[in-house]
């Protein structure tokens, strides 16, 4: 762990970002069409109760997005679960959540990898998804390999495209809405709420899937040096994101429930496309090619960066000396980049196509990502409630909420997400204590947060 107190002469990051910058960059990151690549999967879990596991989910967001933005108050120049917990709570507890985020950064790239493989198949159904699946990770991998990434400028272009499209969907909505659909009375309240079909262990196992739609909020904590007010603006900013991705994201899937009511599941073959297919009865051949084509291309997008992500993560363990330095702290000498991280992910993705489906990746990136949001609400309560003596609004309720309502979805996860993800944990204690071994007592102690390398 780094010094809070230490003093540098490095320039400083120029603080020029306004509320609104932030909120936009973090519609950025979750992009305005999340709850779409995950519709069909929750529709099925949920028996068609997806606005409600979106709004659910939200609320269980909110109250982490008020603790991701108090600890960015204490750290505002880390900004990682990863330090907010190894700082206020234990190094231990720290690496867990860090190891956690791991299982997130490499399941990330699979789960787009999948994704992309049955968009592409809606295009060409001819080709096998095997042959689509292999052709998608060679091509994140050789990119990332080329040092090719999405560059903040083409995801901002790539999200007002979206937006633009999401615009078009509505519109063609709201026409077979008002002259073919035509729900009346207690029709426009089954999204919500359908008593046929209602049963509250699937609606809080949907929800745990749909929390997916909110990954990536945290992000915003990392602009904490580079912002105005960074104290007020942070957690306003990540509330507002969630807020405001919360019910767009609801909106957009209750549109889709009214045109398409649930009567049954839908089929396997395109249950992770479900939302485009929808779209296709909605406004036909066009809206179906133009959102297949529009989230094919996030996912891609997505999938090149997820991927470098994850072997900028493991470079930044192997450097700190978490994880073995020799191979994970290595750089390409011709191209700077962590060659062998690449690589390994790469071959991580393309196994993980062929072995999990995009529920269960959904799921266990989810596993992942919860235990990360209960550990930085339980940073949030133990720093606020019984270190420090800042005034904030209610110290205890906040974080307390947050970190059970986590404990409540993460419990409800799929039991082979929780037999896998608990696996994984298990695997990266056995690690740590084994590398503890070899070091020094002092080594043992001085791992560099992966976040900030």
């Amino acid at each position: 762990m780094q010094s809070d107190g230490a003093e540098t002469t490095a320039p400083h990051l120029k603080r020029s970002l306004k509320l609104w910058h932030l909120i936009a960059y973090g519609i950025v990151i979750i992009q305005p069409t999340a709850p779409m690549g995950i519709y069909g999967v929750v529709s099925n879990v949920a028996r068609g109760h997806v606005v409600s596991t979106i709004l659910i989910a939200m609320v269980a967001m909110l109250f982490t997005a008020v603790s991701y933005g108090r600890m960015a108050r204490v750290y505002p120049s880390a900004g990682s679960a990863y330090t907010y917990v190894g700082r206020e709570i234990n190094p231990v507890a720290g690496y867990i959540v860090g190891w956690s985020m791991l299982m997130d950064y490499l399941l990330n790239p699979i789960v787009c990898a999948i994704w992309c493989s049955a968009a592409a198949r809606n295009v060409l159904p001819s080709i096998p998804y095997a042959s689509w699946a292999v052709a998608f990770v060679l091509l994140f991998t050789l990119l990332n390999l080329r040092g090719v990434k999405a560059s903040g400028h083409f995801n901002g272009v790539l999200a007002i495209g979206m937006s633009l499209v999401v615009v078009i969907f509505f519109a063609y909505a709201i026409r077979y809405l008002a002259f073919i659909a035509r729900p009346v009375g207690g029709e426009w309240l089954t999204p919500f709420y359908n008593p046929s079909t209602f049963s509250p262990s699937l609606l809080f196992r949907g929800t745990s899937i749909a929390v997916l739609t909110y990954i990536g909020f945290d992000g915003i904590s990392t602009m904490s040096e580079e912002v105005e007010n960074p104290r007020r603006n942070i957690m306003l900013a990540t509330v507002l994101t969630c807020l405001i991705v919360g019910i767009l994201s609801a909106i957009e899937v209750y549109v889709a429930q009214l045109a398409w009511p649930y009567h049954g599941p839908f089929a396997e073959a395109f249950v992770d496309t479900a939302y485009v297919h929808v779209a296709r009865r909605i406004g036909g051949s066009f809206l179906f090619q133009l959102l297949n084509a529009t989230l094919l291309i996030a996912n891609m997008g997505s999938g090149i960066t997820a991927q470098f992500g994850a072997a900028r993560l493991l470079y930044g363990m192997g450097r700190g000396n978490a994880l073995p330095q020799r191979f994970f702290g290595a750089l390409s000498p011709k191209t700077a980049i962590p060659r062998n991280n690449v690589l390994l992910v790469g071959a991580v993705t393309l196994l993980g196509v062929f072995l999990l489906t995009y529920q269960r990746g959904a799921e266990l990136l989810n596993f992942g990502a919860f235990i990360a949001f209960m550990g930085v609400n339980a940073a949030a309560l133990i720093h606020y409630r019984f270190r420090s003596k800042e005034k904030v609004l209610l110290p205890l309720a906040i974080p307390l909420a947050g970190l059970l309502i986590s404990a409540f979805i993460w419990l409800n996860l799929g039991h082979n997400a929780q037999i896998l993800g608990s696996i994984w944990i298990v695997l990266g204690l056995a690690l740590y204590w084994a590398r503890r071994r070899t070091r020094s007592g002092a080594a043992a102690e001085e791992l560099m947060d992966p976040m900030e390398s």
